[in-house]
């Protein structure tokens, strides 16, 4: 786990997620997501830190990286 690596405090932490379905240029139809993280113990700086790098190494990210725009915001 990237956080436990880095020694920061994911205790209550919670993810919600957006779901958008549109158009494509090509069109056809495409998906996009918008990720809030909270990670209420971590400082901003660390907290995005995180979120960043976990966002790298997921397996679901690098399934998806270039085919679903993901956007991520610390909360």
């Amino acid at each position: 786990m990237v956080a436990g690596k880095e020694k920061i405090d994911t205790t209550d932490s919670a993810v919600s997620a957006t779901v958008h379905l549109g158009s494509t240029e090509s069109g056809g139809f495409g998906l996009a997501v918008d990720l809030d993280i909270s990670l209420p113990n971590a400082d901003a700086a660390e907290a995005e830190r995180a979120v960043e790098a976990a966002h790298q190494v997921c397996p679901y990210s690098n399934a998806t990286r270039g085919n679903i725009e993901v956007n991520l915001t610390v909360v």
